[in-house]
């Protein structure tokens, strides 16, 4: 397979901003249908639904499903019967447990899932990883809060269940969090706070730990106005790491030590295009595991209704 002919199934905002660049700029990959009932691209095959372009559209090697979650687990079901190659957007679905049923499917056809997490390939990830493995770690804290009206805007699916709410954005953290720390994580208390008219929290607070007993706290707001917060403050034996900007910077007692343009998803799209030369699978479920456990442990209160 000299190039991997894509579709994508969703064209909404996500599709639009980060995934049509980022294939246009991946040697091995390129765009070849869009499945969308209320969108298009000029000049390329349209389909309503993943059916009809299964069915009736061009030849495809793979789909890279940016629809709501609550249905990605049917269209990768789809794409895998059809022999395709599937990369699933974050979070890569509704429940844990609905995962398995596609990693088998996916090992048997011999075709690569890749369950993404974007945000681990923000540049100052790996450089945070490097450093924190020569340091003795005392405590962590996470502040990921933004406007959802800025960065979600009239997407009711995040408001219903198994739209994760406040948990689409604070599962970024999560999965940066479990790629840089040396330990498993796990959930010990939440408090969650559901508008009076929606189905998934708005807000949330974590305490999380491992085996050690290290603090790890994380506050998820979705009601942030003016200035945004993606910060992760790591505090060691040799001084603080701050992760900020959702991991594009990195800094050491406030001195920037690593910093670089965002190619998030064009590195997932590198990372697509090498697994599937294999059909290797690529499906870390650690950070979906800790929000599930947030809803099973959480509190919740209930506050004023929201309204986009």
């Amino acid at each position: 397979m000299t190039e991997l002919r894509i579709a994508i199934v969703g064209f909404g905002k996500i599709a639009r901003d980060q995934h049509v660049g980022a294939i246009a700029a991946v040697p091995g990959a390129t765009l070849a249908a869009v499945a969308s009932r209320n969108a298009s691209l000029p000049d390329l095959p349209h389909f309503a639904t993943i059916e009809e372009l299964l069915e009736k559209g061009p030849p495809i090697d793979a789909v890279s499903l940016c629809t709501p979650p609550q249905v990605r687990r049917a269209q990768a079901a789809a794409a895998l019967a059809a022999g395709k190659h599937v990369m699933l957007e974050k979070p890569p679905g509704t429940g844990v447990a609905e995962l398995d049923p596609l990693i088998a499917m996916a090992g048997e056809a011999k075709r690569t899932l890749f369950a993404t997490w974007h945000s681990r390939h923000a540049p100052a990830v790996e450089p945070a990883r490097e450093w924190l493995a020569a340091r003795r770690i005392t405590s962590v804290h996470v502040s990921w809060k933004e406007d959802v009206r800025v960065w979600h805007p009239g997407q009711a699916w995040i408001w219903e269940p198994g739209g994760l709410g406040v948990f689409d954005p604070g599962i970024n953290a999560l999965s940066i969090l479990t790629r840089i720390l040396p330990k498993p994580l796990f959930v010990t208390a939440a408090e969650l706070a559901f508008p009076a008219n929606c189905q998934a929290p708005i807000a949330a607070n974590l305490t999380l730990t491992d085996i050690e007993g290290l603090p790890v706290t994380a506050e998820f707001d979705f009601r942030q106005t003016g200035p945004q917060s993606w910060d992760i403050l790591v505090e060691t034996d040799k001084g603080r790491l701050t992760l900020s900007g959702g991991g594009r910077r990195m800094a050491i007692d406030g001195n920037t030590v690593a910093e670089a343009p965002d190619e998030e998803y064009r590195e997932l799209y590198r990372r697509f295009v090498a697994l599937a030369v294999t059909g290797a699978s690529d499906v870390d479920l650690a950070p979906l595991r800790l929000v599930a456990d947030a809803f099973l442990l959480g509190r919740r209160t209930i506050v004023e209704p929201f309204v986009d």
